[in-house]
């Protein structure tokens, strides 16, 4: 239950020789809520046994609310600029299909697999297993707005699991 309440986190150890460099980074954390009430009832809202054993989140959201990633705390970055997320699931049930609508990860350091061997390249979607994390890495090509999301549809559209990334500054030709 201690989980299915947001209490989770998200550490990094580098390796000996650190990762390569990147102009931004930001971390990113999936996590569920189970409440008794429908999603955006209001008040107060208490764990739900039932629906987090049946694994029925009323929310599946990034850094611990709705929204928290869009607006003024969407991630930012101009464009050419390297971004590094470091990307956390907390669960306690659900896999993530991390995606960001409009880019292609660049490098992928799956299930946050950073002590040797080859990262993966040009990836689209990433899986990210429940209590575990992955290291995404992106070159903002062209301004725009684009959509963090856990490509499990239903999850951005109707529970929360939404993010922005901004890329600001003129285009760059292919």
């Amino acid at each position: 239950e201690h989980i299915a309440n947001g209490m989770y986190g998200l550490i990094l150890v580098e390796p000996e020789k650190g990762l390569p460099p990147v102009d931004r980074e930001y971390y990113v954390m999936q996590g569920e809520f189970y409440t008794k009430g429908k999603t955006l009832a209001p008040g107060l809202q208490v764990i739900d046994r039932a629906k987090l054993t049946a694994e029925r989140p009323e929310y599946v959201v990034f850094n611990g609310k709705m929204g928290a990633l869009l607006d003024d705390g969407a991630v930012k970055a101009n464009v050419g600029e390297t971004v590094r997320l470091f990307v956390g699931n907390g669960g306690p049930n659900l896999i993530s299909s991390f995606h960001v609508i409009g880019e292609i990860f660049d490098t992928v350091y799956t299930e946050g697999a950073v002590g040797g061997g080859t990262p993966a390249k040009n990836v689209q979607t990433t899986l990210v297993p429940a209590g575990g994390a992955a290291i995404v890495e992106m070159t903002v090509q062209v301004p725009g707005r684009f959509l963090l999301v856990d490509h499990s549809i239903s999850r951005p559209l109707d529970k929360g699991a939404v993010g922005g990334v901004g890329g600001t500054g003129a285009g760059r030709p292919h």
